[in-house]
């Protein structure tokens, strides 16, 4: 496969205290879903804003279907979509006006702009809201209305950040299944996301990014494979102060058939190849050792412990909170 999008050592410094990326480098291949994984604030939102045209970077090489962001962005704003973590509709229009007035910020008029509004309406399950202002529309039809509008251009490259962040199970899922539907179609789709079920059930490939810095690359399955054990994650009680992390370690260090204690926020995550053959004697080590147990689960590995694995702590998901209602109109840049 030819890359869609190859950077490499990106870097973007908002102050020499403030290191939003450092030194990134990956490579998104045509036609997949590229999964993007991190907690807010870990250089997700920046790096993709700087391949959408929207950032320059301080320093790095960056291309998009070969062509240089920095340099040519008008031409890449040409092959591309792209949908930001807050919806960008204008309340005072209805859904079919924000996308007629989209279609004139490409450019598009006339029976060729109302032929492609009719089509993403149906696409994206919004013909019985499509007349009614976008205003009295819920969150997960906005998404449906913002990620319509990304389309506009038929991009081969539609770039969706955090786009399920804010919905409920029922509105995800169904998002989840048109995102599928679109690469089913051949558009390439570079995903940033706070989820890990998001990134393990859409994902072909996905970077684990931290800090600015990515942690992990390789597909789901992979990078769930490289935990090779089961995994007893044990949440620590912590009596008023700090979880006694190391004396857990210390008292589970001689136990046999543990591979590996990692320390995560509120204790320790145990990898075994027979972990539920272990977890009396893992019990009983901690209370000889008066280490508190406040919780305790056992699983299969999953992204979640492949995160705590690479970064020493948990995702912490935190959900963006509505903005006010606009009424100015959209603030999507034109492509």
């Amino acid at each position: 496969m030819d890359a869609m999008v190859e950077v490499q050592d990106l870097r973007k410094v908002f102050d020499p205290n403030i290191r939003a990326v450092d030194g990134i480098s990956f490579r998104v291949e045509r036609g997949e879903i590229f999964g993007f994984l991190g907690p807010n604030g870990a250089g997700k939102s920046t790096t993709i804003k700087i391949l959408a045209t929207l950032l320059s970077s301080t320093s790095g090489s960056v291309r998009v279907d070969g062509l240089d962001p920095a340099h040519q962005p008008s031409d890449v704003r040409k092959i591309i979509g792209y949908t930001a973590q807050e919806t960008s509709v204008d309340d005072q229009l209805t859904g079919r006006e924000n996308l007629r007035l989209q279609c004139n910020l490409h450019h598009l008029r006339g029976a060729a702009a109302e032929a492609r509004i009719n089509q993403l309406i149906e696409a994206v399950d919004l013909a019985e809201a499509a007349d009614r202002k976008a205003g009295t529309y819920s969150g997960g039809l906005r998404k449906r209305l913002d990620l319509a509008g990304g389309l506009i251009g038929n991009p081969k490259l539609l770039f969706l950040d955090e786009p399920t962040t804010g919905l409920d199970s029922q509105n995800r899922q169904a998002l989840w299944k048109y995102i599928q539907s679109l690469n089913d179609a051949g558009t390439t789709i570079f995903l940033t996301t706070q989820y890990m079920e998001e990134a393990d059930r859409l994902a072909d490939r996905l970077c684990i990014i931290d800090h600015g810095k990515i942690v992990a690359e390789g597909t789901p399955k992979a990078l769930k494979a490289e935990i090779g054990a089961d995994v007893v994650q044990i949440f620590l009680d912590r009596n008023g102060g700090d979880p006694p992390k190391d004396k857990a370690r210390s008292a589970l260090a001689p136990l046999k058939g543990i591979q590996q204690v990692n320390e995560f926020d509120d204790g320790v995550a145990v990898y075994a190849k027979d972990a539920p053959a272990l977890i009396a004697s893992i019990v009983r080590a901690l209370d000889d050792a008066k280490v508190p147990i406040a919780q305790l689960t056992l699983s299969r590995p999953s992204l979640d412990d492949v995160f705590v694995k690479y970064t020493g702590h948990k995702m912490r998901v935190e959900e963006v909170k509505p903005r006010h209602r606009m009424g100015m109109g959209p603030r999507r840049r034109p492509m």
